[in-house]
């Protein structure tokens, strides 16, 4: 016991020797003021703050992010509303809709992506086209198949994922 007593004290008079009580306490107000601001920090918090607003059930057609959409729903698939099946990978090109989330009425920009790699998935066909242009606007047509650019193009379903607010 002796020798943690030492060593503490040895310590103790070692940080009295070396630091002042005025620049101790000028730290110490200083690490209460940072831990004060930790709260104030910007945080991205959108992804809670859009999983709790998605209202609807993403295997039907009718859910709000699919108003330009024309496919199989790959969450009838075996993927997600944003996520390919496994077996398959996301095309790099897309087209584009703009869709109102009737959870907090604001306008979403969303990215459809066709999922490439395997055959037709065959479940839960939809085919919206709200905002559909000619082929002249490619972007914006969503009868054309996206897989362009995969190493295999045949198409399997399509995603839906939210870029941001309109």
């Amino acid at each position: 016991m002796n020798l943690i007593d030492g060593w503490f004290e040895k310590s103790a008079r070692g940080v009295a020797r070396r630091v002042s009580r005025r620049s101790a306490m000028a730290r110490l107000g200083q690490f209460l003021v940072g831990a004060a601001l930790v709260p104030v920090l910007p945080i991205d918090r959108s992804a809670r703050a859009q999983t709790a607003a998605d209202p609807g059930d993403p295997t039907q057609c009718d859910y709000w992010r699919y108003c330009g959409f024309d496919g199989f729903l790959c969450t009838c698939c075996g993927g997600s509303v944003s996520q390919c099946p496994p077996g398959t990978s996301v095309s790099n090109v897309t087209w584009i809709g703009t869709c109102l989330n009737p959870a907090d009425n604001k306008n979403y920009i969303i990215s459809y992506n066709d999922c490439c790699g395997q055959g037709s998935c065959g479940l839960c066909l939809c085919n919206t086209n709200q905002g559909e242009t000619p082929v002249y606007r490619p972007q914006l047509n969503n009868d054309i198949v996206w897989c362009f650019g995969a190493t295999n193009m045949s198409y399997h379903c399509t995603i839906g994922a939210v870029l941001g607010t309109a």
